[in-house]
């Protein structure tokens, strides 16, 4: 059995301090003496390896959220770290190590995107912590592998790919104050929102690194922050593996946080709570620091080591490593690109159809696509994205899909943002073509939306508006003319939106026929779109955000999360987390609850980065639901489990009493999102889903931060949306079942 980090001591030992130190740069230089190659720790694989030439460009991580489906993403995750291999067999041979070329992938993001407005929400599996806990922990284990894991029947060999759980902690935005905004959160958003997902990642999943944030959360720089790296993350949940800082983030401790005078402070705090290695140059002061006193020998060995054992564990000092023999061309294969073509089939949600959709090709003879993003790229890729060989835009797969006898008219209709598509033009000057295409056209495809221009991430020179961040939940004044006018016609509308974030749709609520969010759909999502469209594949996506109106959120520099996401909200939203439509019409029923005898489960299964928190947990409820698919129509349906668990309030006794210090009963979500799956249902088909509910579940996080498991009377929600007033008015009906259990 291969003790990696012992290798790593024993390399390590025999280095200088001035060669230690070198290595903690992301571009770590070569030792030669030592037989050590020249390293660049910094690449990206969010939706597929980026940024490095041509790999298969999945959904972005919203999209593949909107899947509910874990084992799917694990399979993406898996097929992103064989194109990761294969890239880096094949540029290592030709001497190539630069930026975006190793085994290091800076993903997930496993942050919460807790405010619509925040540019790089799209990067993240949504607003839950749950569902981004399971999300995340499935995309690290696909990313890295299970051979290296000491406890794998198979155990003992090599890791596939490392993964990074980013932003360590509390990162949402705005990102036009993120290197020196200070995100104060209180102990109970912290223990109940914004680290569940982190600490998934450590303790689940075995994350190899973990990234800090540029901002301060409550008032210590995330990248040296004692609080979140030595006492949580090193502490609490026993990471071994290695942190890095954003970049140049460390720079920011004394350019805008102010917390330290000089570069050389800046380093050493840093590393001495536990920040190995500094994406940026601040870490050229290690020396001086270290000569100053500031920082010991054993500090700076500390994290070389750490380092080297990823090193190790990837196989980069083996002659031996399975995954070097991945060729090339596994990269951006034809069975590659068929999973993100499904990975956008699954992603897709459709938010309202009043009977137009899916379109009859019988009845069709001419359809209008109208708008900015039709035939653009980028609402295909997001952000953080590798290139694909071939791309097919909305008006592609219509075109595709829709064949040779039904005429195709397409007007761009307007600017993506701007109010004129030419320069010399007057304003919407692509207007009356967009009427005139929707008046000769039984249908109108009304193609809108943003893309990485308009959300993303601050510095990013692409974006146009408030550093990424949006200025509100409005689409541009262009396009929502465009809408106008092209409803104005009167022929019958179906809305295609790409976007990575919760828009205000009200008024296409009202007035088109059908809408389809399509997110940033990947390489393929043109097909994709086009097959729902025409009935060749049956939707089945489910928002994992809030879609609100605009001007109904609180002020985005609040961190609390009251008022935000399905948990906390109070008004009604316009879309609610976790709903979606479907051709199919499905039926849950036969809700069946027991209460468990107490048995441990094991909830993390064995990995050195791995820590004590996930020793056990008890089952405390098996239950099971019953779906039955009732059209004439194969589909799939997420089975979702909610729990509401205000007990406090609903049985109070001395037991519960003592902790009423540290209870607010006007501080807790209204339900959580704690089980979810997705199930294929055939047409007249009855499939009964079986679901368990541990221990954790059921804990209420006090004020303080602690968790109890108070004494009361829970209700469960099992169905096909979340069981929320709004839910029930867009479906016509309640979608789920209900069962009340008391713990004493």
């Amino acid at each position: 059995m291969r003790d990696f980090r012992k290798q790593a001591e024993e390399l390590v030992d025999q280095m200088t301090v001035e060669e230690m130190a070198s290595q903690l740069k992301y571009d770590a230089p070569a030792i030669p003496r030592l037989g050590i190659p020249g390293y660049n720790w910094w690449n990206e694989a969010l939706h597929g390896v980026a940024r490095a030439g041509t790999a298969t460009v999945f959904p972005q991580a919203i999209g593949m959220a909107a899947m509910f489906d874990a084992d799917l993403l694990g399979e993406i995750a898996d097929v992103i770290a064989t194109e990761g291999r294969a890239k880096y067999n094949a540029q290592s041979a030709h001497g190539d190590v630069g930026i975006y070329k190793g085994l290091t992938f800076w993903s997930p993001n496993v942050n919460i995107f807790r405010d619509p407005r925040w540019g790089r929400g799209h990067e993240t599996y949504g607003e839950d912590p749950y569902l981004t806990s399971r999300l995340g922990v499935a995309f690290i284990e696909g990313l890295q592998g299970d051979g290296w894991k000491t406890d794998q029947p198979e155990g003992g060999g090599y890791m596939k790919a490392a993964a990074c759980a980013k932003h360590f902690a509390v990162h949402s935005g705005p990102e036009k104050e993120r290197h020196s905004f200070d995100a104060a959160a209180s102990a109970k958003d912290m223990e109940e929102t914004y680290l569940p997902a982190f600490k998934a990642a450590v303790c689940e999943a075995g994350v190899e690194a973990v990234m800090g944030a540029y901002n301060r959360t409550n008032g210590e720089p995330c990248c040296g922050s004692e609080t979140l790296l030595k006492k949580i993350l090193r502490g609490k949940w026993g990471f071994q593996g290695h942190v890095v800082s954003d970049c140049w983030a460390i720079r920011d401790f004394h350019e805008h946080h102010m917390v330290t005078a000089t570069a050389t402070e800046s380093a050493a705090l840093a590393l001495k709570n536990g920040c190995d290695l500094n994406c940026g140059n601040t870490y050229l002061y290690i020396l001086k620091a270290y000569e100053a006193g500031l920082i010991t020998k054993e500090e700076i060995r500390q994290a070389a080591v750490r380092l080297f054992t990823t090193r190790m564990k990837l196989g980069l000092f083996a002659d031996d490593c399975e995954y070097d023999r991945i060729p090339y061309e596994e990269n951006d294969s034809a069975e590659h690109n068929r999973l993100s073509l499904e990975a956008a089939r699954r992603s897709a949600v459709l938010l309202k159809n009043s009977g137009i959709l899916p379109l009859d090709k019988e009845k069709l003879k001419t359809v209008g696509v109208i708008g900015p993003t039709a035939d653009r790229r980028t609402v295909l890729e997001g952000n953080y994205c590798g290139t694909a060989s071939e791309y097919v835009t909305n008006l592609e797969g219509i075109r595709r899909i829709a064949g040779e006898d039904i005429r195709i008219l397409y007007s761009e209709g307007s600017h993506l943002w701007n109010w004129r598509v030419e320069g010399q033009a007057e304003a919407d000057d692509r207007l009356s073509e967009a009427v005139t295409v929707a008046e000769h056209s039984d249908v109108v495809v009304l193609c809108l939306g943003l893309d990485a221009t308009l959300e993303g991430e601050q510095m990013d020179r692409s974006n146009t508006f408030d550093s990424g961040d949006k200025p509100n939940l409005l689409l541009p004044q262009c396009q929502r003319n465009l809408l106008e006018a092209v409803c104005a016609v009167g022929k019958p509308v179906v809305l295609v939106l790409n976007a990575g974030s919760a828009i205000d749709l009200s008024y296409a609520q009202e007035h088109c026929g059908a809408i389809l969010q399509c997110w940033y759909s990947g390489a393929r999502g043109g097909q994709a779109m086009a097959e729902i469209l025409f009935g060749q594949v049956n939707p089945s996506g489910k928002l994992p955000v809030t879609f609100y109106y605009d001007g109904t959120l609180p002020d985005f520099q609040d961190y609390s999360m009251k008022g935000r996401t399905y948990r906390y909200l109070k008004e009604k939203p316009l879309y609610p987390f976790g709903y979606g439509l479907s051709y199919s019409s499905f039926r849950f029923d036969e809700l069946k609850t027991e209460a468990c005898p107490d048995r441990p489960e094991t909830a993390a299964k064995g990995s050195e980065n791995r820590g004590p928190e996930a020793d056990a947990s008890v089952m405390v409820l098996r239950g099971s639901i019953r779906v039955t698919n009732q059209s004439d129509r194969d589909g799939a349906a997420v089975v979702q489990v909610y729990l509401d668990k205000q007990p406090a309030e609903k049985l109070s006794n001395g037991r519960n009493e003592r902790y009423m210090t540290v209870f607010d009963p006007d501080n807790q979500p209204i339900r959580s999102l704690v089980w979810f799956k997705r199930v294929p249902v055939k047409s007249g088909e009855a499939v009964t889903v079986p679901f368990e509910l541990p221990d954790t579940a059921f804990e209420t996080v006090m004020e303080d931060g602690s968790r109890r498991i108070l004494d009361g009377r829970y209700t469960v929600y099992a169905g096909g949306s979340q069981p929320d007033e709004r839910s029930r008015e867009l479906l016509g009906k309640e979608d789920w079942q209900s069962a009340e259990i008391t713990l004493t």
